[in-house]
């Protein structure tokens, strides 16, 4: 299967990580990045649309059609933001555009990160984790074919640029605590390459935590 997908957040440090995998993946034919400003990055398998608004999107619908996979990077930190304003950025926005794109391509494989500790639930007391939780619930039941990413700790791709700070401090670190803590740590790359491969061989789960990751994200 060759994969044509849309990515997001991909002037995050997640997403330009899935993004630098599947420019560099034989199965991935095309990427359609959907983005707020440029990312400045050039390829022959890539394409960008610069959209303000991801809240809609039917001035870019006729652009979104015929593509079997979507990476959903895009997130922001729930730090000094109440549950409504995180709720709006973080389930809304996603809902917006989960349900159009189910409508042009009703057989893609949706792809979500969002982050270990999501509370599938939506009752525990940790405000981000319920709205995470929510917004996964959302995907799985309107996807045939959709996988929630629970990354932890992320080992970060070198030579990218958009590597969060603390990252860049800790990287030196961050070996010994993938080996003290194996089932907190998994990399960029495997992420990637995850994704990738719920598109082209799919997986048993739909909820991929750290270790289904890195099993997951084996070349």
């Amino acid at each position: 299967m060759k994969i044509k997908a849309i990515t997001t957040g991909t002037t995050g440090m997640v997403g330009e990580g899935v993004l630098h995998e599947c420019l560099n993946h034989p199965d991935v034919e095309a990427v359609l990045v959907i983005t707020r400003r440029a990312g400045n990055v050039n390829h022959p398998k890539l394409k960008e649309i610069i959209h303000d608004n991801f809240y809609d999107l039917s001035k870019i619908e006729d652009q979104l059609k015929d593509f079997n996979a979507c990476f959903f990077c895009l997130g922001t930190t729930s730090v000094r933001k109440s549950e409504e304003l995180y709720t709006k950025i973080t389930y809304d926005l996603t809902k917006t555009f989960a349900d159009t794109l189910v409508k042009l391509n009703p057989e893609m494989t949706f792809c979500y990160v969002s982050g270990s500790g999501t509370d599938s639930t939506e009752k525990g007391k940790i405000m981000w984790a319920r709205v995470k939780g929510k917004t996964e619930n959302y995907l799985v039941n309107l996807f045939s074919k959709s996988f929630m990413f629970r990354p932890a700790l992320i080992l970060p791709t070198k030579g990218l640029k958009n590597t969060l700070t603390p990252y860049k401090i800790l990287f030196p670190l961050l070996p010994v605590v993938k080996f003290l803590f194996p089932n907190y740590v998994c990399s960029l790359k495997e992420i990637g390459l995850a994704m990738i491969n719920c598109v082209t061989k799919g997986y048993e789960k739909n909820v991929l935590e750290v270790g289904d990751i890195k099993k997951l994200g084996k070349e």
